[in-house]
C-alpha cells in the first residue's frame, strides 16, 4: 500500500524572532502567507509567531554555515526530546499545580510527577517554601502528541 500527499506541498524553512529554525509544509506560498497573515504558523519550540522565511539554497556550497545550522538543529532537537519526555512522563495538573505539588511536599497526597501551570509570584511562592520545582515554558504545540 502506497501513501502520498493529493496536493502539492510547498516546504519551506522558517525562522522564529528567536532564531529557532524549523520547517513548515503549505500547499503554496499564497497558502504560508495567508496562514502567515492570520498568526496560524508559529514556532514549534517557542510558540514565537514572528516568523520569517529564510533563503534556501541547496545547491551552494556553505558549509561553516551548515556547521553552525547542524549545532543549532542538534540543540533544538535535543530540546524538543526532553520536553516530550517530560510530556509523556508527567501528569497535567493545569492550573491546580501550586495546590498539589504542595500537597506532594507536605504529605498529604501521594508524590508522582506532575506538571502545571503557576503564575511567577505562585512559583516563586512555591521555592520560597522549598518545594523542589523547575519552571518549564511548554509552547501549546508540544503538549499534544506530535504526528
Amino acid at each position: 500500500m502506497a501513501f502520498g500527499l493529493a496536493t502539492p506541498v510547498k516546504v519551506l524553512d522558517l525562522q522564529c524572532g528567536q532564531h529557532h529554525v524549523f520547517e513548515g509544509w503549505f500547499g503554496s506560498e499564497d497558502d504560508f502567507q495567508s496562514q502567515l497573515t492570520r498568526g496560524l504558523v508559529t514556532c514549534p519550540l517557542c510558540g514565537d509567531a514572528s516568523v520569517t522565511k529564510m533563503l534556501s539554497a541547496p545547491r551552494l556550497n556553505l558549509s561553516t554555515t551548515r556547521a553552525s545550522d547542524a549545532s543549532t538543529s542538534s540543540e533544538q532537537a535535543a530540546l524538543l526530546k526532553m520536553v516530550r519526555h517530560v510530556v509523556a512522563n508527567t501528569q497535567d495538573v493545569g492550573d491546580s499545580f501550586p495546590e498539589e505539588a504542595r500537597k506532594m511536599h507536605y504529605g498529604e497526597a501521594e508524590h508522582r510527577n506532575i506538571r502545571g501551570h503557576a503564575t511567577t509570584e505562585e512559583t516563586e511562592a512555591l521555592i520560597d517554601e522549598g518545594i523542589a520545582i523547575m519552571p518549564l515554558p511548554l509552547p501549546d504545540v508540544l503538549k499534544e502528541p506530535l504526528q
